[in-house]
């Protein structure tokens, strides 16, 4: 299984949508009206909220770490909030590289943590004023949260695959939306087309008429070095790990073979020895996506990390300026929200 999304929610609506659409009618109408309806607790500092239409990566924590960089280049000091895919925490935690694991704090956190620091909670609000009083941020960055976050959000850029788009177009559990798309721009500051594709060109028109400004952005290798003409096995734990592996053969690589895993997956033992052993039979390197990684490095063996190579990717954006526009309209809405007040 690719991804713990049901295949069908990337194809075109068959029985299995018409049977669920009654549900997917009750959910979109919940999480519509908790979009509508929710009190948003109004934070001391700027927010920027990186989020999506659907379930499933579209590539939000390379932009969010990209436009933490940019906001480090105009002199302020970024800090994340993440919910912390399976974290364990019950209070607002704040990650440490050094002792944190993926399965204590989540696997996207750990590598945001590299840029700036990181609080995990499902609680935000009690996470930016930890990171606010705590540790002198003055500019937080939201990975996620776009539907269900209880703080107000400045400036919400909404990710959109350019590959997958918003899949079949129905909501929860007849498809990949988290509520319908018309509820979901009367919040979006801002859409960020992802990668090339068509499959996102129906959604990205749909925002255009409703007055949304259209980035383009695409993700790249962070380098090179090393992967021209290598044969490996290369694996992946992510929405959509086809994705990972084209860009190991955008980086020279050769992939033999592939192993597509569900997303934030951990990795038991024997698939650790599993893809081990079919490496070395078949003369093979280990690839994976840094987020793998994460995941791997507190509890695969030494010898697996050992001959493990991570293929980091960077988010490019097609125009210089977008980074500096976006922390810009964010802190105008934030100067704006305090005149109010």
């Amino acid at each position: 299984m690719a991804s713990e999304a049901p295949p069908f929610w990337w194809e075109e609506p068959d029985w299995k949508v018409l049977a669920l659409s009654p549900l997917s009618a009750v959910y979109a109408l919940v999480a519509g009206r908790g979009m509508r309806r929710a009190r948003r607790e109004k934070i001391q500092a700027p927010v920027l909220c990186i989020g999506n239409f659907t379930v499933g990566g579209t590539g939000k924590t390379p932009v969010a770490i990209a436009l933490a960089q940019q906001a480090k280049r105009m002199h302020l000091k970024p800090g994340f909030l993440s919910r912390g895919h399976g974290g364990s925490f019950a209070e607002p935690h704040v990650v440490d590289v050094s002792h944190d694991s993926a399965r204590h704090v989540g696997d996207e956190p750990l590598l945001l943590a590299e840029h700036a620091p990181v609080a995990v909670t499902p609680n935000r609000a009690a996470g930016a004023r930890l990171l606010l009083e705590k540790h002198g941020c003055d500019f937080l960055i939201m990975d996620d949260g776009f539907q269900s976050a209880r703080i107000h959000i400045d400036y919400a850029l909404v990710v959109v695959d350019a590959r997958y788009g918003i899949g079949n177009g129905r909501v929860i559990p007849g498809g990949p939306l988290r509520a319908k798309i018309v509820d979901q721009l009367v919040f979006t500051s801002g859409l960020l087309k992802m990668g090339e594709g068509t499959a996102a060109d129906a959604v990205v028109r749909r925002a255009a008429r409703a007055g949304r400004p259209i980035f383009e952005a695409h993700t790249e290798p962070s380098s090179t070095a090393g992967f021209a003409g290598k044969r490996f096995l290369a694996f992946a734990g992510i929405g959509h790990p086809e994705k990972f592996f084209d860009t190991v053969r955008d980086a020279g690589g050769e992939v033999v073979l592939s192993r597509p895993f569900p997303d934030h997956h951990f990795y038991a033992e024997d698939e650790l020895a599993e893809l081990a052993a079919t490496a070395r039979a078949e003369g093979l390197g280990l690839i994976t996506t840094a987020k793998d990684a994460a995941r791997l490095r507190h509890g695969a063996p030494q010898d697996f990390l050992d001959r493990l190579d991570v293929l980091e990717i960077d988010t490019v954006f097609e125009l210089d300026h977008v980074p500096e526009r976006i922390i810009e309209e964010t802190l105008d809405a934030w100067r704006q929200r305090k005149l109010r007040r």
